[in-house]
């Protein structure tokens, strides 16, 4: 019985992932919303409707609408940056991490040989490579709290978290391994990896300590991030 319930759970997945991906094929049929995408991929970074106006020359509703399609086909996603001055914040897109690399994106897997290169190539340890990709300036929503921005970030990076929260003390619950296969394989480099982008994730958000990483064979329970969160002083 158990068997035939995972068979209908990865059938299940398995149409999930076939649909989402037939919904990101239409999103980037048409060749301005494509070429959009691509720019958003290649800036690596969060880009205005401003920005994109004045690359793509087209009226801003357009950019709208395009960015609107490509964030429901999960191909982009759109955060409130923090108030410069007077006026609404503005709101910036960009490329999830997570996307696949069969569109034209560096993958999860492309992204850990990156990783795993610098090991090789600076001798530093793999919690130290995983901080500094994990410490670049973050684009938080106005007024979000600091674990719900860690949550923002790791989904974004294909951890699909779930959050448990008692007092000061967040269990971030990562109910997904995007290096899964190698992993298995090597647990020790992949979860100081994960280990250190948590840490560096945090110190980009502030507000949030991760205190450690309770790991765990992924084919059998999620891997537990262990975070506080630190008392506002403001």
């Amino acid at each position: 019985m158990n068997r035939h319930l995972d068979d209908l759970h990865g059938g299940r997945v398995a149409r999930d992932r076939t649909s989402m991906q037939q919904l990101q094929a239409r999103a980037l049929g048409d060749p301005t919303r494509h070429a959009i995408f691509r720019y958003l991929a290649g800036e690596r970074r969060p880009v205005d409707v401003a920005e994109l106006t004045g690359h793509m020359g087209l009226h801003h509703n357009a950019i709208r609408q395009h960015l609107s399609r490509l964030v429901a086909a999960g191909l982009a996603v759109e955060s409130t940056a923090a108030p410069t001055g007077r006026g609404r914040p503005r709101l910036v897109y960009e490329v999830p991490p997570s996307v696949d690399s069969r569109w034209g994106v560096t993958g999860p897997y492309e992204q850990l040989s990156v990783l795993l290169s610098e090991i090789i190539r600076t001798g530093d340890s793999p919690v130290d490579v995983g901080r500094r990709a994990g410490s670049t300036p973050e684009i938080v929503a106005v007024g979000a709290e600091p674990a719900d921005a860690m949550v923002d970030r790791l989904n974004r990076y294909g951890f699909d978290p779930m959050s448990k929260r008692t007092g000061d003390r967040v269990e971030l619950v990562l109910q997904t391994c995007p290096f899964e296969t190698t992993a298995l394989a090597d647990p020790d480099i992949v979860c100081s990896l994960h280990l250190g982008l948590a840490y560096g994730l945090a110190d980009s958000i502030g507000g949030i300590v991760v205190d450690d990483l309770v790991r765990s064979d992924p084919r059998q329970s999620p891997c537990v991030l262990r975070c506080h969160v630190e008392p506002n002083t403001d």
